[in-house]
């Protein structure tokens, strides 16, 4: 009986895609008719499978399976998300949500870390980007999608999860137990690093984030600050908007800042800055690295395409791809790919990244020493530390954009004289 209904809806839709395609010119005919023999083909699969498999099966387990199996096929960022996790990430977006405090992705079909976040129980054991999460709780994630992940990693605040991780330039894997903690979304860090440098740590792009900077600019501005050291390291991007809202405070007379390209015409789109920027004439460095991903990457290349900031540090992780977002009818979710980012100069970004003027390596120990040093700093209920003590690690990155904005300003002070 099964098989017949479906045999009766696959009819209808045939006879309705007979009666639409009549007055297509031939090649559109084909197409078409091609597409229609290739749902029937998940059709019969459907039909077979409910009608011939040793136990029953819920016809909606099945049609998810086939929706994730179609975008898992398309590029590792699209995805099909279930009700669930449709909502967790609706959630994520207002700032709090219980894990780990990573962002991972699919790279060369291996999961992998592209930052931990700052504060997170990630953050302080030391997980680094480009580390490749090879195992969850002892299972391998061979083949694994992003929501899949999603689900095993994240878990309510207290438990804990233990992820195996392979990397670079380690013979052995590593085990990681972590605690899930509350993982509050951070903004913006912020200190003098110098009588007149200020330093800003952008640690996503959030919805509050171009408000959060705008704060620390004005705070440090107050301190005297005459040149601005932006961090992007370990920042794996977030919202376009908020990535365009960033960059618009450093560039003006309407230059472009970043552009999206699709298949689709609508999909044609520029993002230029205003007339004038708040701050088009702070003096600038830019600071990125492997974990630097999506809006950090837009913000550096349009910033670098400009001739506005010096970029400094290590290649970025090329991420730079739209994703659009479909709300489906069971509260479930479409996120696929719908156009690729483009600097002002027409780069692409996706799976290339952005090569720094100056190119600095750091070992993966010093980066996680760094990453410790920074937690102590600002840690909850405790003045920063100004004193620079024996045993900690230096930021030679950090260390050589100080040094450029202070030979910048000596270089002006001349051209005055």
């Amino acid at each position: 009986m099964r098989r017949k209904y479906l045999g009766i809806v696959l009819l209808g839709v045939f006879l309705f895609s007979t009666v639409f395609i009549s007055g297509l010119p031939q090649r559109a005919v084909q197409a078409a008719e091609e597409t229609y023999e290739k749902i029937r083909l998940l059709v019969d699969v459907l039909s077979l499978i409910q009608e011939h498999y040793v136990e029953p099966v819920e016809t909606k387990k099945m049609v998810y399976a086939a929706a994730s199996g179609m975008t898992r096929a398309l590029d590792p960022f699209s995805q099909f998300m279930e009700p669930e996790l449709h909502k967790e990430m609706k959630t994520e977006t207002e700032g709090q949500f219980g894990g780990l405090g990573i962002r991972i992705s699919i790279k060369d079909n291996i999961l992998t870390v592209v930052t931990p976040l700052p504060g997170t129980p990630a953050y302080r054991l030391g997980i680094l980007p480009g580390d490749k999460i090879i195992k969850i709780e002892g299972e391998s994630t061979e083949g694994i999608t992003i929501d899949q992940a999603i689900k095993k990693l994240r878990g309510t605040p207290g438990t804990q999860v233990t992820v195996t991780i392979m990397r670079e330039g380690l013979k052995e894997p590593i085990d990681y137990t972590v605690t899930r903690e509350w993982i509050k979304l951070e903004s913006v860090r912020s200190r003098m690093v110098d009588k007149d440098i200020g330093y800003i740590r952008l640690i996503e792009f959030s919805a509050p984030s171009s408000k959060d900077l705008d704060n620390a600019l004005k705070e440090l501005e107050e301190k005297n600050m005459k040149s601005l050291i932006l961090d992007l390291r370990n920042n794996p991007g977030g919202l376009l908007n908020s990535a365009y809202e960033v960059t618009k405070k450093f560039l003006g007379t309407e230059k472009m800042i970043v552009y999206t390209q699709g298949r689709r015409p609508e999909q044609k789109q520029e993002f230029r800055a205003d007339k004038n920027g708040t701050y088009q004439n702070l003096s600038l460095v830019v600071l990125v690295n492997k974990g630097s991903a999506s809006g950090s990457e837009i913000v550096a290349g349009a910033l670098q395409d400009h001739k506005r900031a010096v970029i400094i540090g290590s290649q970025t992780f090329g991420k730079a791809s739209v994703q659009s977002v479909f709300p489906l009818s069971d509260g479930s979710g479409l996120r696929i790919t719908t156009a690729k980012y483009y600097t002002p100069a027409g780069r692409v970004i996706q799976d290339k990244g952005i090569t720094p003027d100056i190119v600095i390596e750091v070992s993966k120990e010093t980066e996680a020493k760094l990453m410790t040093q920074e937690e102590m700093l600002y840690a909850k209920d405790k003045e920063p530390e100004p004193v620079i003590k024996k045993d900690v690690v230096e930021d030679i990155i950090l260390k050589r954009a100080i040094e450029l904005l202070k030979a910048k300003e000596i270089l002006s002070g001349i051209d005055k004289q």
